[in-house]
């Protein structure tokens, strides 16, 4: 796990792009929790003639998770829904990264108690890289 200073947590993900999102999508169906999108950056490049390679973004919340955020600080509806990036790099590998909880909290001065509303961004970026099915 890597951690810099921009609060973007990075992980070594274990299956491929699209085994990694495939398992994110199952993993928020079984919480509950909203897909609102997948955006599929490399998908879009090919499409426009470039060339990236393979990387997604799945959005993802519970309006009753992220709107007691956004009513005790509107901007972080810049951050809102939740989101994971899946992504390939030049060698093949295949990472998940996310923002921070803790980030969020600082760049849109949350309040300590609404934390568990964002918390499980963490889980399912871990339960997504330790394995994809």
């Amino acid at each position: 796990m890597s951690t810099g200073s921009s609060g973007v947590v990075v992980l070594q993900g274990s299956g491929s792009v699209d085994q990694t999102v495939r398992k994110l999508e199952a993993l928020l169906e079984a919480k509950g929790v909203r897909l609102f999108a997948v955006i599929d950056h490399s998908g879009e490049a090919n499409r426009v003639g470039l060339h990236m390679h393979p990387a997604k973004l799945v959005i993802f919340g519970d309006p009753r998770a992220g709107t007691p955020i956004m009513i005790a600080s509107p901007s972080a509806a810049l951050d809102l829904p939740l989101k994971i990036l899946v992504s390939e790099d030049e060698a093949g590998l295949v990472w998940i990264s996310y923002n921070t909880p803790e980030y969020l909290q600082a760049r849109h001065r949350l309040p300590p108690e609404l934390m568990r509303n964002i918390a499980a961004v963490q889980v399912l970026a871990e339960t997504a890289a330790a394995g994809s099915s």
